[in-house]
């Protein structure tokens, strides 16, 4: 079919109908991209042989389409099917039965074996006497005093509809009628049973029916208790559910569909799951801290000291510096070890030191210990999670903690010089390169701290300036 039909125009879908045994049903579906595609396919093989058979091509139209279309000629049939009469009624018999309601096309009694299995078809030339002889022959008592059942003949998927129609309309009235007043009751003493179970809700209103659930008459430990009106039902929740009755507290709630439980303990699963998730990966700063969660990594446009000098080099120095005396160990005594940059649980920005003399005689800054950023975050500093923290530096892609994580070691400390740089320039035009790579040497968590903290990027930028000043004069020759 399809390479038939794909000489016309582009083909969106092709599909042949078929049963549960995957026989062709004699018809198909094809969707073309265009309509002119659709309209030069009717007009070329409408009416036409395929494999030896007339075949109909025409616009598809839906069931509801056409009963709109064809009124109450839709409801208008003729073939009748004829059912509870036994094994002794013959073909010739049913036939005198129904021949005088209109002359009739074709007639079958169903058999198996050459026994009758009691029910057959009786198809009219038109509706009007297929009609009569429903309306005068159903619940029609026989010699044998059965009672005939003779109704519009149905497809197999017509019948499937109506039954489930049947069985649920039921179910559907008796949710609508207990919807708000039937109460689910659980954790039910064992002496608890359905007299006891009345007297406990009875002073919230008029009862309909209390019953304990029982397995070979012993207590399930859960109940229903139904109320007239939803308001009381309502009221003999608030009420009762935490009470201890007999020796346990009730758990009393409205009932729920089976559907409806499962689909709210699949809610609460997910919700529990995703819970421990992030609870698992997750890292928590003690100040400007987040959860971690790996994200898309940045883009790789610089590179710390780490990886080998084979890329664009960044704008400020990345090499460690070893300060001979003790007072930049304020600035760079917690650079990480072994090349990976580390984070650690963020502290109070260093007081601002306005001359050098106040720089070397700085005392080292008690610190939280380190931890590595590290792909499969196992090495966690839990702690009581706080809202996620994001920097922002103008022109620059938003930073999160959860970012930095989910980079790669080497790329951490390249990330936040690209958003320390442009700061510090704007303060130290001149040594911009130099304090960015001097600060670089600090761990993450702190930077991340101070590109959060604007003042204590400043007391930083600005003490490292004073250093940078005080080196470059003690250099000068005397």
């Amino acid at each position: 079919m399809y390479d038939t039909f794909s000489a016309f125009g582009n083909i969106l879908s092709c599909k042949i109908a078929q049963d549960e045994k995957g026989q062709s049903k004699g018809y198909g579906f094809v969707h073309f991209e265009t309509e002119e595609s659709a309209n030069n396919s009717i007009d070329k093989v409408n009416g036409k042989l395929l494999n030896e058979k007339k075949v109909y091509v025409g616009r598809f139209i839906s069931r509801k389409e056409r009963e709109k279309e064809l009124g109450e000629k839709a409801k208008l049939f003729t073939n009748v099917y004829v059912k509870n009469f036994g094994e002794d009624l013959t073909e010739e018999a049913l036939r005198d039965m129904f021949e005088k309601y209109g002359p009739i096309t074709s007639h079958r009694v169903m058999t198996k074996e050459g026994k009758s299995r009691g029910f057959g078809f009786v198809a009219f030339e038109s509706p009007e006497a297929a009609e009569r002889a429903v309306q005068e022959l159903n619940n029609k008592e026989l010699a044998d005093g059965k009672m005939l059942y003779v109704g519009r003949a149905q497809k197999k998927n017509e019948r499937q509809m109506e039954l489930k129609r049947r069985c649920e309309q039921p179910k559907m009235e008796r949710l609508t009628r207990y919807h708000g007043v039937n109460l689910y009751v659980k954790n039910l003493d064992d002496t608890i049973d359905d007299e006891r179970l009345r007297k406990e809700f009875t002073p919230y209103g008029t009862i309909t029916s209390a019953n304990v659930m029982l397995d070979e008459g012993r207590s399930k430990g859960f109940g229903f208790v139904c109320f007239s009106a939803p308001d009381e039902a309502t009221k003999a929740v608030t009420e009762m559910n935490g009470r201890v009755v007999g020796s346990k507290p009730l758990y009393v709630a409205l009932a729920q569909r089976k559907e409806e439980r499962k689909s709210h303990l699949a809610s609460q699963y997910i919700q529990r799951v995703n819970s421990l998730r992030m609870q698992h990966i997750g890292q928590v700063y003690q100040q400007s801290g987040s959860y971690f969660m790996p994200t898309i990594t940045q883009p790789q446009r610089f590179y710390g000291p780490q990886v080998a000098p084979i890329r664009t080099a960044p704008r400020w120095s990345a090499s460690a510096q070893i300060r001979p005396n003790a007072g930049n160990q304020n600035v760079a005594a917690n650079a990480p070890t072994g090349g990976y940059p580390a984070i650690a649980a963020a502290h109070v920005a260093n007081n601002q030191y306005r001359q050098a003399g106040n720089v070397r005689g700085a005392k080292r800054q008690t610190r939280a210990p380190n931890y590595k950023f590290t792909q499969s975050m196992s090495n966690l500093y839990l702690a009581q999670p706080v809202a996620q923290q994001t920097v922002i530096v103008k022109g620059q892609e938003p930073l999160t903690a959860s970012m930095l994580a989910a980079a790669q070691p080497a790329e951490q400390k390249q990330m936040l010089g690209e958003r320390l740089f442009p700061l510090i320039e704007q303060m130290y035009p001149t040594l911009a390169g130099k304090i960015t790579g001097m600060l670089l040497e600090i761990d993450n968590s702190e930077l991340l701290h101070m590109l959060e903290h604007k003042e204590s990027l400043t007391a930083k930028a600005e003490a490292e300036a004073v250093l940078q000043a005080h080196h470059k004069t003690s250099a000068q020759p005397n």
